[in-house]
């Protein structure tokens, strides 16, 4: 069936929507798949980590395998030594056997393919999310969505402009502890919140240092790369090592600090970029290849006085420090600390305890039984009813969250307290700032001028 016809089809398939709603998985309670019209074939690219199993089934081929009517036709990877794995982690878990691409761009033309999920490297996401949108596909994209701040805005109108749906992996925002916290916050537990903070550790071991060596069989060097410059092979830039190096990552501030950041700026209703920013930190205790900084502190500070701060860390930390992690909303009444697993308020200038609410409190929803991240099932609701409204982060929204992370980074780099213009999205009469803001692209993957 053609791509338009099935697209046409998926909009108005009522049927097919309350089939999902219910988040049962392909292997329980007797599945069957009724005809394939009905099914929503997606394409994940980047099959390693987060875009494959992940973590006991959590990963974007795992949720698309379980999730009713949807399903994982193609996996996509430079690395083929990947593929026997996943294929036999996704029949596992009843789903079909996915074709394997390695070129990216040959997913584009597949008219088969309703959405792509994009699970990778940092520096790769703006080119194929534009790509996809452009080849009217809609897509499922891990944060943080973007290399650079330019990209992240190109992002955006593409998605308008060719009216895709694109959702955000900040799967926070699809958390029902998450929402019940927000909510409080808006509903004034603690007053008028002035201050959001984040808090981020996270052990990262000493990559040490490596020499370069010939590229491993079933590696395509050239497509990994990609947009980034070219350089010999080395293993400490291969795989999830390249989280380490300035010309491929966004730091552990755009790497995990946008999960906090994009909770904060919910929470503190902030639809407009800070106006000043300022970070420092470092490089500590290991001798290694690794070039970003393995501590970072930055402060946000916007046009109406209010503050956010955060601070990541990939060094030791002792049990007790560790469990301060998350995010800090302090008010005008109170304070409320806010984790994955629960949160907690203070009144008072005696911290009198305030409700305190644990994840295991709350009835699991249908998606939780079944293993099931709602994240991903509201990102095919979203695809069915054709509104980017329906999604819980809409592209728009993980841009604002990983701008903030992006101009962070420019302050560290730069060393010094950056003014920024978020009409513009450009600092304020600093050429040496907005350099940062784009990037040199290795020819054939330059990132197109107008969208």
């Amino acid at each position: 069936m053609g791509s338009l016809n099935r697209r046409r089809f998926i909009t108005n398939s009522a049927a097919a929507t309350a089939g999902l709603v219910t988040g049962v998985p392909a292997y329980i309670k007797g599945y069957a798949r009724k005809k394939p019209n009905d099914t929503i074939n997606i394409a994940v690219a980047g099959i390693r980590s987060r875009g494959g199993f992940y973590y006991g089934g959590t990963g974007h081929a795992a949720n698309f395998t379980k999730i009713k009517n949807s399903r994982v036709s193609v996996i996509c990877d430079v690395d083929e030594n990947l593929f026997p794995q996943a294929i036999a982690d996704i029949e596992k878990l009843g789903g079909d056997k996915p074709k394997t691409v390695v070129d990216y761009r040959d997913l584009l033309d597949d008219q088969e393919i309703d959405a792509i999920a994009i699970s990778t490297p940092d520096y790769w996401h703006a080119l194929q999310s534009v790509w996809a949108c452009q080849a009217g596909k809609d897509v499922y994209l891990e944060k943080p969505i973007s290399y650079t701040v330019e990209e992240g805005r190109k992002m955006v109108e593409a998605a308008r402009k060719y009216k895709r749906i694109v959702q955000v992996g900040t799967q926070y925002r699809s958390s029902q502890l998450v929402q019940k916290a927000i909510k409080a916050i808006h509903d004034g537990i603690v007053g008028e919140v002035y201050l959001g903070r984040g808090v981020v550790f996270g052990h990262r071991p000493s990559i040490g240092r490596v020499a370069d060596s010939p590229v491993p069989d079933g590696v395509n060097w050239d497509l990994y790369r990609g947009p980034a410059p070219m350089i010999p092979f080395n293993k400490n830039h291969f795989h999830y090592n390249w989280h380490w190096y300035w010309d491929t990552s966004t730091s552990e501030f755009g790497n995990n600090g946008v999960h906090v950041m994009d909770e904060l700026r919910w929470g503190m209703k902030k639809k407009e970029q800070p106006v000043k920013i300022s970070s420092c930190g470092g490089f500590y205790v290991w001798d290694s290849d690794q070039e970003i900084p393995n501590f970072q502190v930055g402060t946000f500070e916007f046009s109406d006085g209010k503050i956010m701060e955060i601070e990541v860390r990939s060094l030791f930390t002792n049990y007790e420090e560790g469990s301060t992690t998350g995010c800090f909303f302090y008010g005008s009444e109170g304070w409320m600390h806010l984790t994955g697993d629960g949160y907690e308020i203070y009144h008072g200038p005696k911290n009198e305890p305030g409700p305190k609410v644990r994840k295991s409190d709350l009835e699991p929803t249908e998606f939780e039984k079944a293993d099931i991240e709602y994240h991903f099932a509201n990102f095919l609701e979203s695809m069915r009813s054709r509104n980017p409204e329906d999604l819980n982060a809409d592209i728009e929204q993980g841009h604002m969250s990983t701008s903030m992370m992006l101009i962070g980074n420019i302050a560290y780099r730069t060393g010094r307290k950056l003014t920024f213009d978020g009409a513009s999205e450009k600092f304020v009469n600093d050429k040496d700032a907005n350099r940062y803001l784009t990037r040199d692209y290795r020819e054939p993957w330059v990132l197109p001028k107008q969208i």
